[in-house]
């Protein structure tokens, strides 16, 4: 097994969720590991002094009509959200927690939080819902709730964003890093796949 792909998303991004569901049948191909990190795309568009795709005007009609098509392609489940987008820090503070004592957890909160949002509507802002959420897969609902509001969580996880979008130079969601080539959408998992059966050109 050769070094992970490094996958950067965010909970509120439906090319993200839908990156979520390709990468990983890629990686067990090429005997790699998975490692999700949760950032703020909000960041990283203010950076770029861009906005969600659904804000413009031609592009956003554009989009909700390829996320619909692309998760039918791929027969992924999709409901478009009628309240997007979600700023979802407790989400992300709660994947940062539960990531330090397990990794499997984490993943799996990840794909609950996503389906909740993108198949299922539920407001995934409300912190009460996010730690249901962690609740179903184990994690405690109140020590989690504890968690995304300590000061300690709260700092790791700006300061995780802030290398994310300034460090690692990640400006878009889906993100993939692996063997030090870069990645952008959901459309390039199948370029990353050929990347490594390749070897590269």
């Amino acid at each position: 097994m050769s070094g992970p792909i490094d996958f950067y998303f965010d909970f509120s991004s439906p090319y993200a969720y839908l990156g979520s569901h390709l990468i990983e049948p890629v990686a067990k191909k090429h005997g790699r590991e998975v490692n999700w990190h949760p950032f703020m795309l909000g960041v990283a568009m203010k950076g770029e002094k861009t906005f969600p795709l659904t804000e413009y005007p031609l592009k956003g009609d554009y989009s909700r009509m390829d996320f619909d098509r692309t998760a039918r392609y791929h027969n992924i489940p999709f409901i478009m959200p009628d309240d997007f987008p979600k700023v979802t820090l407790a989400a992300s503070r709660g994947f940062l927690w539960i990531s330090k004592n397990d990794r499997a957890q984490v993943i799996e909160f990840a794909r609950a939080v996503y389906a909740a949002y993108f198949v299922e509507g539920k407001d995934i802002s409300d912190p009460e819902i996010v730690a249901d959420i962690a609740a179903g897969v184990g994690a405690g609902r109140s020590a989690f709730l504890a968690a995304i509001q300590d000061p300690e969580v709260k700092e790791a996880f700006k300061k995780s964003v802030e290398e994310i979008v300034f460090d690692r130079k990640v400006f878009g969601a889906p993100f993939f890093i692996v063997d030090g080539q870069s990645f952008w959408g959901a459309d390039r998992v199948a370029q990353l796949d050929e990347w490594l059966t390749t070897g590269g050109w």
